[in-house]
């Protein structure tokens, strides 16, 4: 059995740990703000968004909880952006060949000892601030003791009773095709460990014919996010994990990718009749991989449960982790959940403590963005919609280019409007990000003054926008290029009116019988032969004039 595991595990030349990332003192950890590794955070490429549900179903959950409330609470796993692994000099590169960035640190070979990365520690304290937790000036490292074959030392060093940061929250705002709506859920802790390797299943059909383990991810740094049992919907509980994905992703210090595994949520779901305060028996669900699987999974189990309930069957409903299909839209059972006293937790013998101290804690405190909460209120007071702040917040990237472009002085709405429009719909037909396009902020004021002042027209206007998400280039110089200045001489556009009018006389004469809807039609020929360069506000008051002038 055991040669059939190890069978794809290939040995790279064994890697000497670095220098020690952080000093000892009095047999502790000691963090200090010079200690500090540089970081380059990982480029957001795409964004998961929360697809919408069927009204029909949301009405039907309803009816199905109508004598009864679930509580929903979340552990979120958050891969960390470092250059090496936790306890080694080790780099992580997502899809990688296996095995080729392994070590007998990540292995758990005899006698390897683990040397912590201080900046697993400066991003622990960077997301315990930025969720409002409580930092434990002096926090260990425990042995989580279990078996499995994609973890070699047979234990996972984690935290147990000393965590890192403590009684935390965040708040949400929930989209407005759901009601909308201001939300505060509770965390209950934030703590440091690493993750496990992978198991790779090659063959045909549904059993595999190999098992092969890859220790590339073992070592791999994580914060594991644990929330109060604060949520009562599937939305309400995606919300939550995107929010999470927000912040980490503000912080730099994961790129949150579901799909990567850099972000993973195991929920877990109990019912309870309405009224009564003790909790039900929770079920925990894995495998969730999108936000919109998170709400489907939840909405599901609690069909389940409640139809267990409502038959008689309440005690089928038992403590255990369950999978979620997702081509069968279920969970289905996976194992008996584990009790604290499986694990057989100890103190981490190999690695001192870690002391906190203030000056290292309001340095990192006074290097935080402005994180998602906070633009959500500053775009707020600006007077722009809570659809507007959704959208314009959801991507660091995107709200990076919305505050650069009106810092240029261009109005707040009209940027808006621009970006979650024409700028939006073009990134979604090229499947591109906003850092892909060629256009830049200041080209976006400049083209927002150009129409603004009566340069150009609002239809030449989005030519040039194109082109400069296309191309690049500048607006000035496109305008001089091709020509593009509107028309604002009332004497020219009044004589391409007459052309126009002389031109169509059928069409005239039908307008001046009653069709006044054809005044439309001799506008766009106006601007037909104008190149679209005839300014609109003159265009409409001279064709008036002329409309209902005698003949």
């Amino acid at each position: 059995m055991a040669m059939t595991l190890f069978r794809g595990l290939r040995l790279n030349r064994f890697q000497l740990c670095p220098s020690v990332y952080v000093a000892r003192k009095n047999g502790s950890l000691y963090c200090t703000l010079g200690s500090a590794q540089g970081q380059t955070a990982t480029q957001e490429k795409q964004q998961t968004q929360l697809k919408t549900s069927q009204k029909s179903k949301s009405a039907k959950l309803e009816e199905i909880l109508k004598n009864y409330e679930a509580v929903i609470g979340i552990e979120t796993h958050v891969q960390l952006s470092t250059v090496t692994k936790a306890f080694c000099s080790c780099p992580y590169n997502y899809g990688a060949q296996p095995n080729t960035s392994i070590c007998p640190t990540c292995m758990g070979l005899p006698g390897a000892l683990p040397v912590l990365n201080s900046k697993v520690i400066e991003h622990a304290v960077q997301l315990g601030l930025a969720l409002n937790c409580k930092l434990s000036l002096s926090s260990k490292f425990d042995r989580k003791q279990y078996f499995y074959p994609d973890l070699p030392k047979g234990y996972q060093i984690s935290q147990f009773d000393i965590p890192i940061a403590t009684g935390g929250y965040i708040d949400v705002d929930l989209p407005v095709e759901f009601g909308g709506g201001h939300r505060k859920f509770g965390i209950t802790r934030v703590h440091m460990e690493e993750d496990a390797g992978k198991l790779l299943h090659t063959g045909n059909g549904n059993f595999s014919q190999e098992i092969t383990v890859d220790l590339n991810r073992a070592g791999v740094p994580l914060l594991e996010i644990v929330s109060e049992p604060d949520m009562r919907t599937g939305i309400e509980a995606a919300e939550y994990a995107a929010e999470i994905q927000r912040i980490v992703r503000y912080l730099g210090v994961s790129n949150g990718n579901m799909q990567e595994g850099s972000l993973r949520c195991d929920v877990n779901i109990s019912i309870r009749p309405l009224g009564q305060l003790e909790f039900g028996t929770k079920v925990e669900i894995k495998n969730v991989n999108s936000f919109s699987s998170v709400s489907r999974a939840i909405d599901y189990e609690i069909s389940r449960q409640v139809q267990l309930c409502n038959q008689g069957q309440a005690g089928q409903i038992v403590q255990e982790t369950r999978q979620w299909e997702e081509g069968s839209q279920k969970t289905v059972s996976m194992r008996k959940k584990e009790g604290l006293s499986d694990y057989r937790y100890f103190p981490e013998p190999d690695l001192p403590g870690v002391i906190l101290s203030d000056q290292y804690i309001n340095g990192i405190r006074d290097s935080l963005p402005e994180l998602p909460e906070m633009k959500r209120r500053r775009y707020e007071k600006l007077g722009l919609s809570m659809q507007d702040v959704l959208y314009l917040t959801n991507d660091i990237s995107v709200t990076a280019f919305f505050d650069a472009t009106i810092a240029t002085g261009a109005d707040v709405k009209v940027v808006a409007n621009w970006i979650m429009s024409d700028i939006a719909r073009y990134m979604n037909d090229e499947k591109l990000s906003i850092n892909d396009l060629k256009l830049t902020p200041k080209e976006l004021g400049e083209l927002i003054a150009s129409i603004e002042g009566g340069t150009i027209s609002g239809k030449i206007g989005k030519q040039i926008l194109f082109e400069l998400m296309a191309k690049g280039g500048t607006v000035k110089g496109l305008i001089k290029e091709k020509n593009l200045v509107q028309i604002v001489d009332p004497a020219e556009i009044e004589k391409v009116v007459d052309k126009v009018l002389a031109s169509n006389p059928k069409q005239l004469e039908q307008y001046r019988g009653g069709k006044t809807k054809l005044e439309g039609f001799f506008a766009g020929q106006v601007m037909k032969e104008t190149k679209g360069k005839a300014n609109p506000g003159l265009l409409n008051k001279i064709l008036l004039e002329k409309l209902k002038a005698e003949p």
